[in-house]
């Protein structure tokens, strides 16, 4: 390898200091010197020695070139250096040639023409004639450029696979390093993450334990909290038993005031009763009249004092007490004087009091005949009575009757308990059911449908053992053992009170009322019953029924049976009783015809149209009151009329009829002439409705659309 490069060096000075080589080219060209390049221009020629170079070129072996005997045994040569080395010992080869003479000798058509075969690759080459001289350097140098033209780019692609190597290498390196990098990065995130969920945990961990300590001073305080509100309940219960025993003490007080000064008036009326006996001899009644006078000033003073006050005080009580006892004393004395006078005048009028007595029984006598003389008129009259029509109900009214009445003191003992009970624990339940009971029969109006039904189901609720809200406190019937009993008694007293009242005052209220009475009736038959019970006690009409005046019973006890109020032993008005009376049948005529439209079965009415055909036979079957038959017998014909025309039709207008022939001057025979009002009203009713063939409708009646609102 050394001597060729040597040689090839060599090669190249010999070139320069070549007279080719020291020549000066010029940019300028003359175009007179293109004759002379004109012999370049012809194609080349191979010289007579191309065959032997080929030949040499083609027969060395590239693993006997000398250029390649130090990398043979390192590395597979590559094409491109295949060929330098084959080249350069072509170069080689000729080198030795050129330094000799040129043979002027032409070789033989056998040597150098002709074709022959390469042993190697077993190819024909043709020889070519020997070029001159001139293509011979041209050849050389040509040759030496191809060789080092091919070592540079042998070179070059060295460099490159070093460089692609290089960087190959440091490619991976950087990747190694960027796996290295990414690692690191993630163990630092795994890292931060871990650390970063300890301190969740941790904080976590800190806040459920705050929580705690929270909840844990949360129930302590409120423990505390509910101890002082028990405390404050219980001082305030306290305190208002405090008030009601103080204001039970100041109302006994009061009372006994009262009571107190009522008996030193009722004394003082001795007293000036007494005072008569002025004219007896001896007597003077005047000054114990004045002291009287005197002491009930005082007393008068002392109440008066005492209710500026608010409430007496004890000291009141011992005054009243101590006046009193004087009161007595003055009045006892007046009788002993008052005695001693009557024992002396008395043995001097012992005639006139004898003739007294004799006045006195002749006075009986009379009496007991005019007594004797109006019995027999009463026997006539019980006799035309039994000729006429019955004045007691039927017999199976009666029982059904006096059945409802035994339910209705059943149900009143049964929760006796809880109503006479002096609990103020119970007395609030009491209370509290007794409101949530007749508080929504109280708000009911013919507002809407809506609201109707808002008030039923509250009512029902109530009945089934749901809590309601009432008074702002929730209630249950299930807070004491017989609350449901007395929430059954109270609602049918208040529905029939509502009659009483409401409807008294406006008809039209009768049909919402006993819209809601009938959905309950149906769905609690026990209210039903009890509502009837009521109807019937304060209205015996409606069953209907004559109460009889039994012997031994007081007047005033059998004004009550008969359906009026008595107070301090004062009847009510006529007119009031009628009002009442009306309202009370206008309520049961339409709860007859009334269903609760909501209703989830459309069975049978509990209490339909059958009782009300059978009310007026038995009440067209009965003598006639006075006032009473007319007025009830409009009342109900007007609510109920058009229902039973409708579903009795023929014979409803046959019973009509009958009312009007036959039963009404049968009232008309028993109304006096101040009674007439009622009695004409509803004759007029009658004929109005004959003239028509129909029965209106009810003022108030509720349409469909009613419920729509």
């Amino acid at each position: 390898m050394p001597s060729s490069g040597r040689f090839r060096m060599e090669t190249l000075e010999a070139l320069r200091s070549s007279r080719k080589g020291r020549l000066i080219y010029c940019r300028e060209w003359d175009p007179a010197g293109e004759e002379i390049l004109e012999g370049y221009r012809a194609p080349p020629e191979l010289s007579s020695y191309s065959g032997w170079v080929l030949e040499r070129v083609f027969s060395h072996s590239p693993k006997e070139d000398p250029l390649f005997t130090g990398s043979a045994s390192e590395e597979e040569p590559s094409p491109v250096t295949a060929q330098v080395s084959c080249l350069t010992s072509a170069v080689s080869s000729a080198s030795p040639l050129l330094s000799r003479p040129l043979s002027t000798e032409v070789p033989s058509d056998s040597q150098f023409y002709g074709k022959w075969r390469d042993p190697d690759t077993n190819q024909e080459i043709f020889s070519l004639p020997p070029p001159s001289k001139s293509m011979e350097v041209e050849g050389l140098i040509r040759l030496h450029e191809e060789v080092r033209r091919l070592k540079g780019k042998e070179e070059l692609r060295k460099r490159l696979d070093q460089q692609e190597q290089v960087m190959k290498a440091a490619s991976e390196e950087a990747s190694e390093l960027l796996k290295r990098f990414d690692e690191l990065k993630e163990l630092k995130q795994h890292q931060e993450y871990q650390d970063l969920q300890q301190v969740i945990e941790n904080s976590c961990k800190e806040t459920q334990g705050q929580q705690e300590k929270l909840k844990e001073e949360h129930r302590r305080r409120a423990k505390l909290l509910n101890r002082k509100l028990r405390e404050a309940e219980q001082q305030r219960q306290r305190q208002e038993e405090l008030e009601r025993l103080r204001k039970e003490e100041s109302q006994e007080r009061l009372r006994r005031l009262y009571s107190i000064q009522e008996e030193v008036l009722r004394i003082n009326q001795q007293i000036g009763i007494n005072n008569k006996h002025k004219d007896l001899p001896g007597t003077d009644l005047s000054a114990y009249s004045n002291r009287s006078n005197q002491i009930c000033g005082e007393m008068s003073g002392l109440v008066r004092m005492a209710n500026e006050r608010g409430f007496p005080a004890q000291v009141d009580v011992a005054s009243a007490e101590h006046v009193l006892l004087e009161m007595q004393g003055l009045i006892a004395n007046m009788q002993r004087e008052i005695g001693v006078a009557i024992e002396e005048k008395r043995r001097c009028e012992e005639a006139a009091a004898a003739a007294a007595r004799e006045r006195q029984k002749e006075l009986q006598k009379q009496e007991l005949a005019k007594t004797q003389v109006s019995k027999p008129v009463m026997l006539v009259e019980g006799k035309s009575a039994k000729a006429g029509l019955q004045v007691k109900a039927v017999e199976k009214t009666l029982q059904w009757y006096q059945q409802l009445q035994k339910e209705c003191e059943q149900c009143i003992a049964s929760f006796s308990g809880l109503a006479d009970s002096q609990d103020s624990q119970v007395k609030k339940i009491k209370m509290d059911l007794q409101k949530a009971a007749t508080i929504p029969v109280s708000q009911i109006s013919i507002i809407g449908g809506s609201q109707l039904r808002e008030i039923f189901d509250k009512i029902n609720n109530l009945l089934s053992g749901k809590s309601v809200q009432s008074g702002g406190r929730h209630v249950t019937v299930s807070q004491h053992p017989q609350g449901l009993t007395f929430v059954y008694f109270k609602l049918a007293e208040k529905f029939v009170r509502q009659g009483e009242e409401e409807v008294a005052s406006h008809f039209e209220a009768a049909f919402p009322i006993a819209v809601v009475a009938s959905g309950i009736w149906e769905l609690h038959p026990k209210v039903g019953d009890l509502i009837l019970a009521h109807l019937h006690k304060k209205c015996p009409y409606a069953v209907p029924f004559y109460p009889a005046l039994k012997e031994g019973t007081p007047l005033e006890e059998y004004q009550r049976t008969l359906g009026y109020q008595v107070q301090d032993s004062k009847v009510e008005p006529q007119d009031n009783f009628l009002k009442r009376m009306s309202g009370m049948i206008r309520l049961y005529a339409a709860i007859l015809q009334l269903r609760w439209p909501y209703a989830n079965s459309q069975g049978t009415h509990p209490h339909g149209l059958n009782h009300a055909w059978c009310w007026l036979a038995q009440m067209l079957n009965m003598e006639p009151l006075a006032d009473v038959t007319a007025t009830l017998l409009f009342d109900f014909l007007e609510v109920c009329g058009n229902a039973l025309m409708k579903q009795y039709q023929v014979q409803f207008w046959k019973m009509i009829l009958l009312i009007r022939e036959e039963y009404f001057p049968r009232i008309e025979a028993v109304t006096s002439a101040g009674e007439m009002g009622s009695l004409m009203r509803f004759k007029e009713f009658l004929e109005k409705c004959l003239q028509r063939k129909e029965i209106p409708l009810p003022k108030g009646f509720l349409p469909p659309s009613f419920w729509k609102s």
